[in-house]
């Protein structure tokens, strides 16, 4: 079974991130656990090498939310789809993403080293991000009923 970086961060999120655990001082254990779980060694190093990442770029990109405009790199257009960057346009558009915390989730699209990032994974990383972002609660709230509750069905 081929295991991405990803599949390892979906795990620790959805197992270990709501019960507030402290990954630095428990890494040892966490890496235990996530190679009982059956995740290699190495794609363990780069999820945690991600959340680091993501750690250190809290608050890092100050950006004015009235004066951004957003134009995607070539190597940005080959990883998000059409798709995908429809959908990082349409929450900022909602308030769920500002810019900052859009510019945050596009810079750990690009950490994934992948080059198929489908929509069920971009909503992933945003919810990672916003997890990770103070005062963005109810942006966080909207993502975690639009990622656990996706088996839901919209009449139309």
């Amino acid at each position: 079974m081929k295991e991405t970086v990803l599949d390892v961060l979906m795990y620790l999120f959805d197992n270990y991130m709501e019960s507030d655990i402290e990954l630095s001082a428990d890494e040892e254990s966490l890496q235990r656990q996530l190679m009982e779980a059956g995740f290699s060694e190495i794609e363990i190093g780069k999820a945690f090498s991600w959340l680091e990442g993501l750690a250190e770029q809290q608050g890092a990109l100050p950006i004015d939310p009235n004066c951004s405009l957003r134009v995607y790199t070539n190597r940005e257009l080959e990883r998000l789809s059409v798709e995908g960057r429809g959908f990082l346009l349409f929450l900022e558009q909602i308030g769920v993403l500002d810019p900052a915390t859009r510019e945050l989730t596009i810079d750990r699209v690009m950490a994934l080293e992948t080059d198929d990032i489908d929509l069920d994974h971009l909503k992933w990383v945003v919810l990672m991000v916003l997890f990770n972002q103070p005062g963005h609660e109810a942006a966080l709230a909207w993502m975690e009923d639009l990622v656990f509750n996706t088996a839901q069905e919209y009449l139309h």
